[in-house]
């Protein structure tokens, strides 16, 4: 057959209308009806969703197939129909409509004969009405799958292009974001499993057999991972209860920052955020605070001073100073120290007997009507003197400690026992005390919860440098790639918490690696599922966040900010539509599964172009393992069959067998066994193995 006669057997129908985002064809009576047998190998055609070309200036525009028809029409369009005068009976006449897609150019011929094409998105001149459409051919299709630079981790196949590989670049799937949403069930854990396997099998290949220096961070409320990548070399495992091969979970109360602090404690924004930002700031002026019994003294006796100095300039535009209530308290606060710092007991003790001068002076103090004690003014030059004796004294043991140098979210290390006890000692200062009982105890519930204490405090000593080694990873990637933090058994009121301070660290950790080396980044990805938990919307005109709302921010910051610094984010949701606007319109890859809620599909019809929701139409009736890849990653949507994992790789997401259980037999004909010892469960869940250890 000559090109030309071969050229001319593939044509399928003719252009009938064009517009920017829809081209319709009119399909030739002869075209395919079932299955094209002349493109080199047979394939199903007509195909929703499947590839056809139109001959253009450039070679061809490629187009998508949305949805077909049949339209009974007066006057068939058929060929070898010459004599106009006759009129012919109504016929039924396919027709189909496409999505332009872009364009394909043929680049020449490589030495074993083979043609070579190239892709490209976008559509720089649409065709006309009467244009021929073209079915591709083998190569032509695997040209427009394939096509795309740097395609080096294979995750799949087209189905719907003759089996073509489908490859991605990292660069482009994880550096911009990448959403892989679906309902459950539908394959997106294996998916993310997939893709962090897939990737570092193809750069150990690239590295000749060595580690990759890369870096995957997954946060698995779930518990689903824990077990996923034992057979990669040196993965690091992070879980509230230890055991073989999972290490104790640290994110140390240290670590917080203030915005966190804030949100765990619901503090308010008047006056308990104030003091917690203040007692921040003076428990991590010093980085030995807990063992430097003299620097405690100093924040104590400093933390008087600064209040005795804010009351005079609060009081300033006034004739005196009406803070006498505070002064017994700083009496009674003076004479515990003497009795704790004995080193120190005799200038505390003055200190005291001068406060207690200031209360006593001729008519300073008066009854009032209800029996209680009353002051009145202070004189400016007594109030000085004592802040002068304050001075002195602080001067002797080393110098106030004041508010500046370290601000309150610098991950300074404290002791949390500690921060709770000065806590309470500032707000015994306050006039209205009360107003901080319910912050403190929050605090102190903190350390009283066996498991929460586990995590913010830890069972060993840790320091950022080790921390961010263990969780992000070492030089040159030595202890692993891929680390996973099992948050499933993270009590609930905390784990929104720890997994905004996780990512916050590693975010702020990932920017100040660049500023120290000059602008080069430390490539990392956070994988983050069931984002739907802790990336969900929130309201913005919330006065007290709450933690799911700081967390929430976090991903936001990384969304829009991560990339510059090399982190790149992937969520796995099964909703959607709960999921914050920010963070998804910055994901720049979608890896869709099926979704069959029409909320979930209406949104992510919205997060595409118009002229491909077509494709999206197939969403609700994916098979799993199936997914529409589409964005920055993909040249070109497309579906995508991703590659198979064996059983022992896979996430522990399966769906319940409750036939099996049931029946006592597996497909297989092996026994099913699920024997239950509820007493080792409630031990366990009430920790008396734990308490019985201790004692």
């Amino acid at each position: 057959m000559s090109p030309l006669a071969y050229a001319d057997s593939l044509r399928i129908g003719v252009i009938d209308f064009v517009s920017p985002d829809e081209i319709k064809v009119l399909l030739d009576i002869e075209a395919p009806e079932g299955v094209a047998l002349n493109t080199g190998t047979p394939r199903p055609f007509p195909r929703i969703n499947g590839y056809v070309l139109i001959p253009s200036d450039e070679g061809h525009l490629v187009a998508q197939v949305e949805w077909i028809t049949i339209e009974r029409s007066q006057y068939p369009k058929r060929k070898g129909m010459q004599d106009f005068g006759l009129v012919d009976l109504p016929y039924p006449l396919r027709k189909m409509s496409l999505n332009p897609l872009g364009s394909l150019t043929y680049e020449g011929t490589e030495l074993e004969g083979k043609e070579v094409y190239r892709f490209r998105r976008g559509v720089e001149s649409y065709p006309t009405v009467g244009d021929a459409v073209l079915l591709p051919t083998q190569i032509q299709l695997r040209a427009i799958v394939e096509s795309g630079d740097n395609r080096r981790v294979k995750i799949g196949i087209s189905p719907l292009a003759a089996n073509a590989e489908v490859r991605i670049d990292p660069d482009r799937l994880f550096g911009r974001h990448l959403a892989v949403l679906g309902n459950t069930g539908s394959g997106k854990s294996c998916s993310v499993a997939g893709l962090i396997r897939w990737s570092m099998v193809e750069a150990r290949k690239a590295r000749a057999g060595a580690d990759p220096n890369a870096r995957f961070i997954v946060l698995d409320p779930n518990g689903e991972y824990a077990n996923t990548f034992r057979d990669m070399s040196k993965v690091r495992v992070y879980a509230v209860e230890p055991d073989k091969g999972v290490e104790q979970l640290q994110v140390p109360l240290w670590f917080w920052n203030s915005a966190e602090w804030n949100a765990f404690t619901q503090a308010s924004e008047r006056a308990q955020r104030p003091l917690l930002r203040r007692a921040l700031r003076e428990m991590r002026s010093s980085s030995d605070a807990a063992e430097d019994t003299v620097f405690v003294l100093r924040r104590k006796v400093s933390s008087i001073l600064i209040t005795l100095k804010a009351q005079v300039r609060n009081g300033e535009t006034y004739e005196g100073w009406k803070f006498g209530p505070k002064l017994p308290v700083f009496i009674e606060d003076l004479n515990a120290f003497a009795r704790e710092f004995t080193d120190h007991s005799g200038n505390l003790e003055l200190l005291t007997s001068q406060v207690q001068a200031l209360l006593d002076r001729p008519r300073q103090t008066f009854q009032k009507s209800n029996g209680q004690t009353g002051y009145n003014d202070f004189p400016a030059t007594a109030v000085e003197k004592i802040i002068c004796d304050f001075q002195k004294f602080l001067s002797s043991i080393g110098g106030a400690v004041y508010q500046e140098g370290p601000n309150e979210d610098a991950p300074l290390k404290f002791d949390g026992a500690q921060f709770a006890d000065h806590l309470e000692a500032l707000a015994s200062q306050e006039t209205n005390a009360q107003f901080f009982d319910f912050l403190i105890m929050r605090i102190r519930t903190i350390l009283s919860d066996t498991k929460v204490k586990r995590i913010v405090t830890g069972t060993a000593e840790t320091s950022l440098a080790d921390w961010l080694e263990n969780h992000i990873g070492d030089n040159q990637g030595s202890n692993g790639s891929v680390t996973v933090i099992d948050l499933s058994l993270v009590p609930a009121e905390v784990v929104h918490i720890i997994t905004a301070v996780v990512a916050r660290m590693t975010l702020e950790a990932l920017q100040r690696y660049r500023k120290l080396n000059h602008g080069k980044t430390l490539p990392t990805v956070l994988v983050m599922e069931e984002a739907h938990t802790f990336i969900k919307r929130y309201k913005d005109d919330a006065e007290n966040q709450n933690s799911a709302t700081i967390c929430c921010q976090v991903f936001e910051k990384i969304a829009r900010e991560g990339r510059k610094f090399g982190l790149g984010l992937v969520l796995s949701s099964q909703r959607p539509s709960e999921l914050s606007p920010t963070v998804l319109s910055q994901c720049n890859s979608y890896l869709l599964h099926r979704i069959s809620n029409d909320r979930d599909q209406e949104l992510v019809h919205k997060l595409v172009p118009d002229n491909l929701r077509g494709l999206l139409r197939d969403l609700p009736s994916l098979p799993s393992r199936h997914a529409i890849l589409l964005g920055w990653a993909s040249e070109l949507p497309v579906l995508v069959q991703m590659n198979a994992l064996p059983e022992h790789h896979q996430p522990k997401s399966n769906d319940p067998d409750f036939w099996d259980v049931w029946s006592g037999k597996d497909k297989d004909g092996k026994g099913v066994e699920r024997a239950v010892d509820w007493k080792a469960i409630a031990d366990d869940w009430q920790q008396i193995k734990l308490t019985q250890e201790k004692d």
